[in-house]
């Protein structure tokens, strides 16, 4: 890290993720997992050091298979440039490659649990602007927009979907444009919009095409088989062979069968670790974009939509399998 500045914007950094992947093999991709960075000043790390002063010293490991594996940084709010610069640099010391979630498109998540987002339309693009102008020529893989074109095919009122659309794919024309980014368009997951060739259209309205690809399962809990099939689908009803994310940050367990199944469910664990190691050519990388611990939102006990919660990140490690 490069000073005070910097240390500062990474104790700040990360922000709420939007308020929603059986089993997984939790070991088996750790040898490629350093092609990502980790950031020491996670929720996690911090949780962790905080245990082993308390003699926590079980409950520290644990939350440890957490702060020691890399996790997407999210950006919902002004200031996106510096914050993302001190990432991107301290990744490059490192020789890694960082994840960000680029989330602040106008009328985010519906107002639901993570309400917020750019006041307009220019308000978006100068932010993006700025998203894009933080990552230098480092380069990095972003998220562009979680549920964001999901949400206008579930329906989304207060959203305008042609602005929309226009502001997703300005987002990705603009992160393309420096050298070494990966970018990918959300796509929701599997449980949400069932029928892949309902969310075609919505992608090439929002820039799939000039982007890398797509992500799937976001903050969600489909087990990668589900979640592997269902962007394979997807891919070949776009065509041009795009590639794709999945998100395994919590889905170790596969998904809740209950009420409120997307939003802080019981019993869940661990996922995959990060990985561009996937043995599937069109899978470009298993990634932790939610930040495992940090809540969907105000269910079941839980606090405020992105907000760290130690007792549920303590139960995710737990049952992870490794």
């Amino acid at each position: 890290m490069r000073g005070a500045l910097a240390a500062a914007l990474l104790l700040g950094a990360v922000g709420a993720g939007p308020s929603d992947t059986g089993p997984s093999d939790t070991s088996s991709a750790d040898a490629a997992a350093p092609t990502f960075w980790v950031d020491p000043q996670s929720a996690a790390a911090r949780q962790a050091a905080e245990w082993r002063r308390a003699g926590r010293t079980e409950d520290a490991r644990l939350i440890e298979r957490i702060a020691e594996r890399p996790q997407a940084v999210w950006l919902h709010s002004d200031g996106a440039g510096a914050v993302v610069r001190a990432h991107v640099e301290a990744a490059a010391a490192a020789g890694r490659t960082a994840v960000f979630v680029a989330y602040f498109i106008p009328h985010r998540d519906c107002g639901a649990y993570s309400a917020g987002g750019a006041r307009d339309a220019a308000h978006y693009r100068r932010w993006i602007d700025e998203f894009a102008s933080g990552l230098g020529s480092h380069g990095a893989y972003v998220i562009v927009e979680p549920d964001a074109v999901a949400h206008l095919v579930a329906g989304c009122p207060g959203a305008d979907a042609a602005e929309r659309y226009e502001l997703l794919a300005h987002a990705v024309q603009r992160l393309k444009r420096q050298p070494h980014t990966k970018v990918y368009v959300d796509a929701g997951n599997a449980s949400w919009i069932p029928d892949e060739r309902r969310l075609v259209t919505p992608l090439r309205s929002a820039g799939i095409a000039g982007a890398d690809g797509f992500a799937v399962n976001v903050s969600n809990h489909q087990t990668n088989e589900t979640s592997s099939a269902y962007a394979h689908r997807l891919a070949r009803e776009l065509g041009g062979g795009k590639h794709f994310v999945i998100d395994t940050s919590r889905n170790g367990n596969g998904p809740y069968r209950g009420a409120q199944a997307w939003c802080n469910p019981p019993g869940r664990a661990l996922g995959t670790p990060p990985t561009t190691t996937t043995g599937d050519p069109s899978l470009d990388a298993y990634l932790w974009v939610k930040r495992p611990g940090e809540s969907d939102g105000t269910c079941r006990g839980g606090p405020k939509a992105g907000q760290w919660w130690p007792e549920y990140a303590l139960g995710l490690a737990r049952r992870a399998r490794g």
